[in-house]
């Protein structure tokens, strides 16, 4: 039957005002439902449905419309595409029967699918490509569908190609901007790790802000950190952040391989668990008692060692998203590479403080020491001038006040700045000049120096004080252990070096019997001397004396 010039009109009216909407749609699953029911409508047909193919030609989305839900259900299976179906797939032209099951083509209808006889199917194409099928079945008042319900579907099925196109082209804009927002969001989470690793060495700030960072991406409840012993098996907590933290710490250590905290550490790679409660590989029972339904451990790690595990931990059923997984695995390189720093950082200033600590001692023996220890020379011998010749005594007394008043002069001024001024304003031949007079005055023995001080007028501030307080402890040594009765001093230079020779008449020593990193007296030479890139040579023998040489370069150059 065919249609009267005013039902054409009304009908390519009514499909024009239908297009219109379609293109408005920019949701794909709404639109292709709305182009079934167009479709039903225009064609006067019972049933009508629309399929999509995928970017492999086969069946993607199949949208029916004349089911109801209940008796969609119990169709055993969707169409896949066979018979009909698939011929409408691989055809450019349209399929137009007045009974389905007379044609070859046909493979019949799954159990429990509704009776139909007539048929119409449209393809869906876009210039070469086809999109979609439109399919119609059971023309309503009539025995077939018409050569005019074809053009018009046909006309429907060009407006249905592009509005799934520009649907499609939408979706793919959603998801770029989707991507670009999740882009943006790591960056951002990326420059705030940044921002972190680089701004402290303080150990417990790093651990806190990244632990802080990685749950607020994550969107988790709780998370924790755990980090590597010097014993390299074991792995103890010690941070915990978020809700619940007693029932954390019921457990807080773990062997490595041991659990799904000891497994990532094991292995090095990330794991998630998805099911808390039944999995075998997690020990804290009190953790599932609390609620919590899933965990994704990540290794931390420094150039390829392990130092700790971060794992987060959520009450959602919501599976973690794996792309946030990829992001924390990543940092954790990061967030590793930090905490060994900050480790490294705190190791520098404790062993800064033990070295300063040598210092100290060195500094008080070698100067304050060495002072009081010449007073108590001077004194000894006021004490035995005090029946021969009382006015030289008190003479030696008042040397010995003088000193003393030195000395404290001293200590005030190392308790100031924690260096002592012995060495003052003078340069070094000066100076050793006056430990001379001192070794003199307080021991009656002879002591004679060699040297010119112009040889020494540009040598460093630093060096200079090196080879004074050798000097003083050379003397102290000469006097208080070999009990010298001469002592040469000699001070020469070369194009790169100012060496010191100092020898003595005294009793000697065994070398190999001594100990250079015992004591300080020997031990101090020497590493005065190599602090500025110096050292010392050191020779005796019993009955002999010693002699010492001790040299520093001219410059700071070292």
């Amino acid at each position: 039957m065919l249609l009267t010039r005013q039902q054409l009109e009304e009908r390519l009216i009514a499909l024009h005002q239908a297009s219109l909407q379609l293109v408005e749609d920019i949701s794909l699953e709404t639109l292709l439902e709305r182009i079934a029911s167009v479709a039903c409508e225009q064609a006067q047909a019972r049933f009508a449905a629309l399929g999509v193919q995928g970017e492999d030609g086969k069946l993607k989305q199949f949208i029916s419309v004349g089911m109801t839900q209940s008796e969609i259900h119990r169709i055993p299976h969707p169409p896949s595409g066979r018979g009909l179906l698939g011929a409408l797939m691989n055809a450019e032209a349209p399929i137009r029967l007045p009974d389905i099951q007379a044609d070859s083509r046909s493979v019949g209808f799954p159990r429990n699918h509704p009776a139909m006889r007539t048929f119409l199917g449209i393809p869906i194409r876009l210039g070469e490509d086809q999109l979609g099928q439109i399919y119609l079945t059971e023309k309503i008042d009539h025995s077939e569908f018409t050569a005019d319900d074809e053009r018009i579907i046909q006309m429907l099925a060009a407006y249905a190609a592009v509005a799934i196109h520009n649907a499609r082209l939408y979706d793919e804009l959603k998801q770029r901007d989707q991507a670009l927002t999740r882009r943006n969001q790591d960056l951002a989470l990326l420059n705030n790790i940044a921002e972190v690793l680089t701004a402290s060495l303080k150990l417990d700030e790093i651990l806190h802000k990244t632990l802080s960072l990685v749950m607020d991406y994550m969107e988790v409840e709780s998370g924790e950190i755990f980090l590597l012993e010097e014993d390299k098996q074991t792995l103890r907590l010690v941070l915990h952040r978020g809700q619940a933290a007693e029932v954390f710490w019921t457990r807080n250590r773990f062997q490595s391989g041991e659990g799904i905290i000891g497994l990532v550490a094991k292995t090095g790679e990330a794991l998630v668990s998805h099911d808390l409660a039944h999995d075998m590989r997690y020990l804290r029972d009190a953790v599932v008692d609390a609620g919590f339904k899933q965990m994704a451990c990540f290794p931390l790690t420094s150039s390829g060692n392990l130092v700790g595990v971060l794992s987060a931990v959520t009450r959602s059923s919501v599976p973690l998203n794996e792309h946030d997984i990829q992001v924390i695995t990543a940092i954790g390189s990061w967030a590793g590479l930090a905490i060994e720093n900050a480790r490294l950082h705190s190791n520098a200033r404790r062993l800064a403080v033990l070295e300063e600590r040598d210092r100290i001692g060195m500094d008080l023996h070698d100067g304050i020491i060495q002072s009081i220890y010449g007073v108590g020379l001077v004194l000894e011998h006021a004490r035995l001038l005090a029946t021969e010749d009382p006015s030289q005594s008190a003479e030696r007394i008042q040397q010995a006040i003088t000193s003393l008043n030195h000395t404290i002069r001293d200590i005030r001024s190392y308790i100031l700045d924690l260096r002592p001024r012995q060495f003052g304003d003078e340069n070094l031949m000066d100076g050793i000049k006056h430990l001379i007079t001192e070794f003199r005055v307080n021991t009656l023995a002879e002591a004679n120096l060699k040297g010119s001080p112009d040889d020494l007028k540009d040598l460093p501030q630093s060096h200079a004080l090196a080879l004074f307080h050798i000097c003083q402890e050379a003397l102290a040594n000469a006097a208080k252990h070999a009990h010298a009765k001469k002592v040469d001093l000699s001070i020469w230079t070369s194009p790169e070096r100012i060496m010191l020779e100092i020898h003595d008449n005294g009793y000697g020593f065994e070398i190999e019997k001594m100990s250079m990193t015992l004591g300080h007296g020997l031990s101090n030479m020497h590493t005065r001397a190599h602090h500025v890139g110096g050292d010392v040579e050191i020779s005796s023998v019993i009955g002999e004396g010693t002699s010492i040489l001790a040299w520093v370069p001219r410059t700071n150059g070292k």
